[in-house]
């Protein structure tokens, strides 16, 4: 399956707005400017998504992951590589020193850096879409990107799923970081959301609630 332009257009639309609202939250929290960057939205059949992401990060990945449930319900995640993780925890305490390893401080601000991204996105999607959606508690797993992915889709009931993936780069005044978001879907949901996403399209693409 593939995303027409339009598509592709609008959901990197949604999720450039979603990436302001994080990116502003994250600053407020930190005091330090942060933005986000977001190239165009691709998605893939979930089984591609594992090898292909092991082709750009062959180490542990640290992931944020929280589910999601109603009307568009799947899981969505955050995954840096662990020193990639280690990096932007620094970044955001301008602690340079800091411990070496990505000890609990580093799995605490991690964990809050993937809550705030994937509330933020998912929050826009539910909002700007006119849909219901409720979020579980985020959870961190450091493991291979297959044991991610793995855990990500254990117990889904629907069979045929998709992810869409976006790479994302921090930007902080210290250095960039760079991590992807997937939100991963079941056909039934994913036929939703296009669904939705034409209808905000036909409605001029309002920002919304």
């Amino acid at each position: 399956m593939e995303l027409t332009l339009n598509q592709r257009d609008a959901l990197t639309e949604l999720i450039n707005i979603g990436y302001g609202r994080a990116a502003g939250a994250l600053s407020e929290l930190t005091g330090y400017r942060i933005t986000l960057e977001v190239p165009q939205v691709t998605i893939h059949r979930i089984e591609a998504i594992g090898p292909m992401l092991e082709k750009v990060i062959d180490v542990d990945v640290a992931s944020v992951q929280q589910a999601f449930s109603g009307a568009i319900a799947g899981s969505a995640m955050l995954l840096l590589d662990e020193q990639a993780a280690l990096t932007l925890s620094r970044m955001l305490v301008d602690e340079p020193s800091a411990s070496r390893d990505f000890d609990s401080g580093a799995r605490e601000i991690i964990t809050e850096v993937g809550n705030i991204l994937l509330n933020a996105c998912l929050g826009v999607f539910g909002n700007l879409l006119g849909v219901q959606i409720d979020f579980k508690v985020p959870r961190l797993h450091v493991q291979s990107i297959r044991s991610t992915f793995a855990h990500a889709v254990d117990g889904a009931e629907d069979t045929l799923r998709y992810g869409l993936v976006v790479h994302t780069r921090f930007f902080l005044k210290t250095g960039d970081v760079n991590g992807y978001l997937v939100i991963v879907l079941g056909i039934t949901s994913l036929d939703r959301l296009l669904s939705e996403l034409e209808r905000w399209e036909a409605r001029g693409g309002e920002s919304g609630a």
